[in-house]
Order: C-alpha cells, then structure tokens, then sequence
C-alpha cells in the first residue's frame, strides 16, 4: 500500500511539474507545444526561447548575438518586468523578426480558476500591445512548466497555447554553475528538427541578473547548429503556433 500511495503521489506531481508532456498532456492533446512538427519541403529548424526578461543588461547583448548570427528565437517575458524603461528593448524584439509571448514567475497561477488565468494572461498581452504597439502571440509559458487542468481550460478559453521544452535541452546544470561552452556543445550535440531550446536571459527575482553565461552560449550555439544545417526560427510561426484540427480538451 505504501508504494502504491508513494507511486500515485510522484504521479500526480509530475503531472503537474514534468519538464516533458506527462498526464495532463493525454487529457488536453495538441494544446501544448513541447516539440514543433516540421512543415514539408522547409529546412530543419531548431527554437530558440529565452525566459524570465527582459533584462535590460543580458536581453540587448542577446539580441546582438542573434542579429549576428541572422537567427530569431522567441522571448518569454514576465509581466513584472516589462515596462517604459524596457518597453524599447521588446520593440527591438518585434523589429528584429523575434517572437514575443508571456511566461510567469510564479507556480501559483497553476491554482488561478480558468476566468483568473485567462483575465491575467489578457491584461498580460494588452499591456505589451499599448507599450510597444504589437500583441505578443498566442503562447504561454508557465513558471517550471508548473501546468495544470485549470491553466489549459482558460489558455484554451482565449486561443492560447501553452509551450514546455524538448527532454533535455535546458539550461539548468544541477545546481552546478553554468559553463557557456559545456553548455553549448552539450545543446548543440542534442538538438534535433523540431526541438525547443531554453535559456535564460533573465531571472524571475532578480529583474537584472547576471546572464552573461546565456550570451556567450548563444554566441557558440547559434553557429553551431547552423552549420548542422538547422535553420533558427520564432515559435510564433503560423506553422508551429497552429493546434492540430480536430483536438479536443477531455476535463
């Protein structure tokens, strides 16, 4: 009986913390984006996502590394953290071919009802359209990849999203520091057509955290994975972005 208890309970914490798509994911199936199927006669294609900006320091060098590189990536921003003084930095986003959607730095909004998780979400993306005059697109990113039954309900209800990451390819290195070129050869030797990356050019506390290992891992990976032949491509692509016909959610 107890294992039965311990295994139930590690399943229902996955299910709800699973850095891959997990239990949730069989009741709300092509509502969350965790891998991009290609489109047809196009280049493979790798994406790029960075969390937790902007950062007026690490956000602008990033987007210095990927203008170099001609490569786009998408930007998940906290709505804490966007404002008049960084509002320039996210219109440079949409200037320079990025994609721009909304992430959280909280594992609260997993216990928001649907009404409260779409009205936040909504007022969310209103406040980027009226400070850089472009809506982000229809993606959602959650604190952790903390999701539940809830969340999908009012992501649903407003035509959002949400988007996880492809199994390993994070920058999180078990508490240990971040080594830009460790990093970015282990990324670069993982990533496959289709993959989501992410990184960090921000953190959730600490609206102007050293990032500098996101940059120079971005410096060494961009180049890398276009010599694999991948192309670096936005998540707000209508072809990554569309939800397959005929989904339903089964709450």
């Amino acid at each position: 009986m107890f294992w039965l208890l311990a295994v139930g309970f590690m399943a229902f914490c996955l299910s709800h913390s699973a850095p891959f798509p997990f239990l949730l994911e069989a009741f709300a199936p092509g509502h969350s984006l965790w891998h991009v199927q290609e489109e047809p006669g196009q280049p493979p294609t790798i994406y790029l996502t960075f969390d937790d900006g902007p950062n007026p320091t690490a956000t602008p060098a990033l987007l210095d590394v990927l203008g170099d590189a001609d490569a786009r990536a998408t930007f998940f921003l906290i709505d804490a953290y966007v404002h008049e003084d960084t509002a320039p930095i996210i219109r440079r986003m949409f200037e320079e071919g990025h994609g721009v959607a909304l992430h959280s730095d909280t594992r609260m909004l997993t216990f928001l009802t649907p009404e409260g998780l779409a009205a936040q979400v909504t007022r969310q993306a209103d406040r980027i359209g009226q400070l850089t005059g472009r809506r982000p697109c229809p993606l959602f990113r959650p604190h952790a990849g903390w999701r539940g039954g809830p969340m999908y309900e009012g992501l649903i209800s407003i035509d959002h999203r949400l988007v996880g990451w492809s199994w390993g390819l994070w920058d999180f290195n078990f508490y240990l520091p971040r080594d830009a070129e460790g990093l970015a050869r282990r990324l670069a030797r993982k990533a496959s057509a289709g993959d989501i990356i992410v990184m960090h050019d921000g953190h959730h506390r600490n609206p102007e955290a050293s990032r500098g290992y996101a940059v120079d891992a971005t410096r060494l990976l961009a180049p890398a994975l276009q010599a694999r032949g991948f192309r670096l491509a936005p998540l707000c692509e209508p072809h990554a972005i569309q939800e397959p016909e005929g989904r339903q959610a089964a709450w």
